[in-house]
């Protein structure tokens, strides 16, 4: 059963709290880190053996599987990929940006370029749920973006294959490389390379508290887009909402992990009991029931709200990864609304709209960090250079204010390599 609270009667510290792990997982994954530096191909292909239970005999998968499994899939399910790629690719072409050139001075030429990073990995969850959306939603920005090697790792199924339609949306999606490899193994194969597996320069993807943990240790050593946290819905719902689809949406996320986060927040005590009441029954009919009801009684609430705008504040505060405004006048409250991943307008905009189809990205902040974090987007898949150029006369009007900058922090080599250029 969901919890139950009312603002004002219960310590903020329960209306803000959420479970987001159950152990340190540092060392493990540490060691993992440094069996795959220090043994590259046989590393991972033994640690998909002990951890996964799958005995494998080459970490690459070859073009002759990703077509194999082009033809496996169901032809309508292929229809749904391409279309939902078109949408996706639509959303992330407005995300792309010029460089700029400036000269409002005479002699002085100065601009920005923005780059693709060549060389990019993508971490794709194929355990208990594998999710091809996700190899979608990471791929097409870095192909927009001009990513000259976009490589892929994800782990294999029982039958030491990997699911024929994360194949096809890697085909579909511009993936040119692909590897059998999943948790702190593949991010560790990704971050320094082994004899099959490329180094690159940045891993983008969600995983495991393992995956997580990894992208943290190899920070810095590459980049990476974000550590993602379990999945988190956060709806503000008032009187006009339907109960039925607020359990629904709720469920939705619920059942991704046991950590993951559900919240409705309210103003009506009648939508918050309908709910209660329409999630347990809902909740009986899931595949994944079990998960589903672990969310709910760890991190499952209803928080009764003194009105709409205390309900706009809590959320703010939560900083929801998604945020669902199931109200009468949805564009109205969206300005109010300061943090939060992905929103969701209406009662006919659910998260898993957000998920597969729409074209935005689901990729997002999680654990709060939407306060600072943003979705996905080309922008991870580019760097940017600056540039400076002047000629004699523009530099000779400025050289002693450089100097004069210089001094003042006592970096006199800084001063004289102005200086000298104008001491004739």
């Amino acid at each position: 059963m969901i919890k139950i609270l009312k603002t004002g009667e219960v310590a903020p510290s329960e209306l803000f709290d959420r479970t987001t792990s159950t152990s340190d997982v540092s060392s493990v994954v540490s060691r993992i880190i440094d069996t795959v530096r220090e043994r590259g191909d046989s590393a991972l292909l033994e640690l998909t053996e002990k951890l996964d239970g799958v005995v494998i005999h080459d970490v690459r998968v070859s073009e002759d599987e990703i077509n194999d499994a082009l033809m496996e899939v169901d032809p309508e399910f292929l229809s749904v990929l391409y279309e939902a790629a078109d949408n996706i690719r639509a959303f992330h072409k407005n995300q792309l940006r010029p460089g700029f050139i400036m000269s409002e001075k005479p002699g002085v030429i100065m601009g920005q370029r923005v780059l693709p990073i060549e060389k990019v990995g993508l971490y794709i969850p194929g355990g208990t749920a594998p999710l091809p959306s996700t190899v979608l939603m990471s791929a097409i920005p870095a192909k927009l973006a001009g990513c000259s090697e976009i490589v892929m790792t994800t782990p294999v199924q029982k039958n030491g294959k990997i699911l024929p339609e994360m194949l096809a949306a890697a085909k579909i999606a511009g993936v040119t490389k692909i590897f059998k490899a999943g948790g702190a193994q593949a991010i560790a194969a990704l971050a320094y390379g082994t004899e099959s597996v490329p180094k690159v320069d940045k891993i983008v993807g969600p995983g495991n508290q393992y995956v997580a943990e990894a992208k943290r240790q190899v920070f810095g050593t590459v980049a990476i887009d974000m550590i993602a946290g379990p999945s988190e819905i956060l709806i503000i719902a008032d009187k006009t909402a339907n109960p039925v689809y607020l359990a629904a949406d709720l469920l939705s996320q619920a059942e991704h992990d046991k950590l993951a986060t559900a919240v409705l927040i309210t103003d009506s005590r009648e939508i918050a009991e309908k709910t209660a009441k329409e999630l347990d029954s809902q909740l009986e009919k899931l595949s994944r029931k079990e998960i589903a009801a672990a969310s709910i009684e760890r991190n499952g609430k209803i928080i009764i709200a003194d009105d709409l705008s205390e309900a706009v504040k809590i959320s703010n505060e939560i900083a929801p990864e998604h945020l669902e405004l199931c109200v009468e006048k949805p564009f109205d409250m969206m300005t109010e609304i300061k943090n939060a991943g992905s929103i969701f307008l209406g009662s006919y905009a659910p998260e898993p709209l957000g998920d597969y189809f729409s074209g935005a990205n689901h990729t997002l902040p999680t654990s709060g960090t939407a306060r600072f974090s943003s979705p996905l987007s080309v922008d991870d898949f580019v760097k940017k250079s600056q540039f400076t150029y002047m000629t004699e006369d523009a530099f000779s009007e400025v050289a002693g204010k450089v100097a004069a900058f210089a001094e003042k922090e006592s970096l006199t080599a800084h001063a004289q390599s102005a200086l000298k250029r104008i001491d004739k």
